[in-house]
């Protein structure tokens, strides 16, 4: 018979648990009144944020940690201008998305010089899980082919909406143009997809 383990003690100490993490109204505050430490915080709580965002919209590493990087730069110095602190990731993810956007007029400057020569990366597939079934995997790169086809502005546009999650208002607010056009940009880019992966709708409730 396997004797039984002894259960681990816990040693615990009253009114010395961590302490809880400051909230992006005080980290902007602290950072707004000189504290480095703030700025540090402020970039470890988004950067992942921001780089698994990038690199879907891009679907370039060798771009992505120069975007990632102008945009904290961007935003720490940029900050006195937001109005609402509690908004921070949001405004961020605003930035983040400004310099993609950045990134694909340059693009499209380079192909017309013909200077265009970076290889992109997969959006899903790369990222599929360890167990994924060969069925979805197929899909998943499918899906791939079928966005990486798509104009820059129109791919950006439909992965905030389907993946990401945001409502249309906030996708015509992130990308900078209006909401017809956020609309249109969308609809094109989701006519494509539909036609050979389905896609669940997503709804602005």
């Amino acid at each position: 018979m396997t004797p039984a383990r002894d259960k681990p003690v816990l040693s615990v100490v009253r009114g010395h648990g961590a302490a809880p993490a400051p909230s992006d109204r005080e980290l902007v505050a602290r950072a707004l009144a000189g504290d480095r430490s703030a700025d540090e915080a402020i970039y470890r709580r988004y950067a992942g944020h921001v780089t698994s965002l990038c690199l879907r919209l891009l679907r370039d590493r060798d771009e992505l940690a120069d975007v990632v990087q102008d945009t904290f730069v961007d935003v720490l110095q940029q900050l006195p201008e937001l109005r609402e602190p509690d908004l921070l990731q949001r405004w961020i993810t605003g930035v983040a998305v400004h310099k993609v956007h950045r990134r694909f007029r340059r693009r499209r400057l380079r192909r017309l010089l013909g200077l265009e020569r970076s290889s992109h990366d997969t959006l899903v597939s790369l990222h599929a899980r360890g167990d994924t079934s060969a069925e979805l995997r197929a899909e998943l790169a499918l899906l791939d082919a079928q966005l990486a086809s798509l104009p820059d502005a129109e791919r950006a546009a439909w992965i905030l909406r389907y993946v990401e999650g945001y409502r249309l208002l906030d996708v015509a607010q992130l990308c900078q143009c209006s909401l017809a056009t956020a609309k249109r940009r969308i609809a094109a880019a989701h006519a494509r997809v539909a036609a050979c992966v389905q896609v669940e709708e997503v709804d602005d409730d």
